[in-house]
């Protein structure tokens, strides 16, 4: 099952047990989404990485807006915002931790070098490779770093 169609079936479930908070916010995200894939001149259906990419803008502004409410004394509004960015996390992929990228960075680039020499000629392609199975779960910078020391 797709996550947009994850997201659609869990909306359903949280309005027939009277979950406000998680029907509400459900129901913010997918006409986000539908508004998404309808602007603009071409019109497209999101992938579920693009999905993935919009849940984690969507989490960072209401933890932007939490920090500012709290700076504001609206502590009401910074819970709430902070409990829906949770919520909203619970359909995110977890995030990986530095050795587990490593990890995946060293089998990678050990199956590159089967295939050609490792040097910096092959660092879009290293990337290429390594960013798909990463896919936004750790710092691509951080990646780009590791990619980098085992080409150098």
């Amino acid at each position: 099952m797709s996550l947009k169609n994850r997201l659609h079936e869990d909306s359903i479930t949280h309005l027939k047990a009277g979950n406000e908070m998680e029907k509400t916010t459900l129901r913010n995200i997918i006409s986000t989404i539908g508004t998404r894939e309808k602007s603009g001149k071409n019109r497209a259906e999101l992938t579920d990485q693009d999905v993935e990419n919009l849940l984690r803008k969507e989490v960072a502004n209401r933890e932007e807006t939490a920090e500012l409410a709290a700076k504001d004394g609206r502590t009401e509004l910074a819970q709430r915002e902070l409990a829906e960015a949770a919520f909203i996390s619970t359909y995110l992929p977890k995030m990986l931790d530095q050795a587990q990228a490593q990890e995946i960075v060293d089998r990678v680039m050990e199956q590159l070098a089967t295939q050609t020499e490792l040097n910096m000629k092959v660092m879009g392609q290293a990337m290429k490779l390594v960013g798909e199975e990463i896919a936004g779960r750790f710092d691509g910078k951080a990646v780009s770093q590791m990619v980098r020391a085992k080409l150098a």
